[in-house]
């Protein structure tokens, strides 16, 4: 039988970090307490002008090759989750593929905003199972900054930019050990950018539009189900769980979702102090940053869980 681990990660910010005075200084009205007491995020990485998702997914990419020990070459799927591509199409899957020098993988973007990345796992997961393929890389790319009014201080002050990646490969024994995905369409209007480009011209509202009281009350509602669940699927009680690896939204989210699991407050990956919230990227950069500085160690099990808009939740079940 086929299992599928994970043979590497890697991450990519952009630029150096930008505090909460630094956007004060911009203009945004705003202060650092305010910031930090609603959110716990000090600092972020904000891509300049032309950088694209895929540039920033193309530097994540290499570092999670070369802790596999692959090349481009040895691809045979490659997955995107962005909400912010490159452009309408092709892909930034595609594009990505272009600058790694890839030729013949599969290639497509998933598209479920902050749990894209928990979705592309799943995914990715799938076609390794099935035999069709056995080395995917899975990333998470944003450029967030790009569709941000900085006019309004309640979402501007939450997004950074950037971008993680992990290599799924082949394995005879489970690394990943169980995954589920949901979605409640219903709910879309909570957390949405509503404009479209039609007739050559941008249509609607271009920017990103938040409910965050909403967004609050289902996150913590969703999360800690959706991560027993999964452990419930896999036979393994949450006692046996080492890290929680949450979506980093909002550092209030995290601390109620970690006491709801039963979970020390120091096995709970937070980096949204650091880079804000960064969509489908904010799982795979926290969890790169825990297993480079040694925290998350082999034979260790994790628990990811992710919401975005759509409104989308789901987890995955990982032993490294």
């Amino acid at each position: 039988m086929t299992f599928a681990r994970i043979a590497g990660i890697g991450s990519y910010l952009p630029g150096d970090p930008v505090t909460n005075q630094d956007l004060i200084d911009r203009g945004v009205d705003t202060s650092d307490e305010w910031i930090v007491s609603r959110t716990g995020i000090r600092t972020r990485y904000l891509a300049e002008a032309g950088t694209m998702a895929s540039d920033l997914a193309v530097e994540a990419s290499r570092r999670a090759m070369t802790m596999a020990g692959i090349t481009a070459a040895d691809l045979d799927l490659i997955i995107v989750a962005t909400s912010t591509p490159d452009m309408i199409f092709p892909s930034t899957a595609t594009i990505l593929q272009a600058k790694l020098g890839n030729v013949g993988a599969a290639a497509f973007d998933l598209q479920a905003v902050c749990s894209g990345f928990v979705y592309a796992l799943s995914v990715a997961e799938k076609f390794i199972r099935s035999g069709s393929h056995r080395k995917v890389l899975v990333v998470g790319a944003e450029v967030f900054s790009r569709i941000l009014d900085w006019s309004d201080r309640n979402t501007c002050v939450l997004f950074g930019d950037g971008a993680g990646a992990v290599i799924l490969e082949a394995a005879e024994y489970p690394g990943l050990l169980a995954s589920a995905i949901h979605a409640d369409g219903s709910k879309n209007a909570i957390l949405n950018v509503p404009g479209q480009v039609a007739d050559g011209q941008v249509t609607g509202d271009p920017f990103l539009r938040m409910d965050g009281q909403a967004v609050f009350k289902f996150a913590v509602s969703v999360l800690p189900s959706i991560a027993q669940q999964t452990c419930d699927t896999a036979g393994i009680s949450m006692d046996e769980i080492d890290w929680l690896i949450p979506h980093q939204a909002n550092v209030r989210i995290i601390e109620f979702v970690g006491k709801k699991l039963g979970m020390r407050s120091d096995q709970v990956v937070v980096t949204v102090d650091a880079h804000g919230n960064t969509s489908a990227a904010s799982i795979p950069l926290a969890m790169d940053a825990a297993m480079r500085d040694g925290r998350i160690r082999p034979g260790q099990k994790a628990i990811l869980v992710g919401v975005g808009g759509g409104f989308t939740w789901g987890a995955v079940l990982l032993r490294f």
